[in-house]
Parts: C-alpha cells; sequence; structure tokens
C-alpha cells in the first residue's frame, strides 16, 4: 500500500475502535469513557495495525 492509502486506513480504524470501546464502555459501566482513555485505546491499535499494513504488498497481475 502506498502511505496515504495506509494513513486513511489507520485514521479510520482509530477513530472506529475510539468509538466501539466508548459505547461498549458506556453499555457496561453506565458512564461515559474519558475521552484521552479512548484516545489512548485507539492510538494502542495504530501501532500494530501500521506494522501489518507496511507488510501489504500490490499484487503483481
Amino acid at each position: 500500500m502506498v502511505f496515504w492509502q495506509r494513513v486513511l486506513v489507520l485514521l479510520v480504524a482509530v477513530v472506529a475502535v475510539s468509538l466501539i470501546v466508548g459505547m461498549i464502555w458506556n453499555s457496561v459501566f453506565g458512564f461515559n469513557l474519558p475521552p484521552y482513555a479512548s484516545g489512548v485505546i485507539g492510538g494502542l491499535t495504530a501501532v500494530p495495525l501500521w506494522a501489518f499494513l507496511k507488510r501489504i504488498k500490490p499484487r503483481k497481475e
């Protein structure tokens, strides 16, 4: 994947994970997850996802 595609996928994944974890937290505990904690969880998701996306090579047809 080219750089801009990796960044786009990464941003979508970080936002999605942060929102999903926030909704799960709210349904389980009954109060909102602090925004910084949601950001940390999203950021921790970004590290392995970036490494995975760097390994993906375009297919040769």
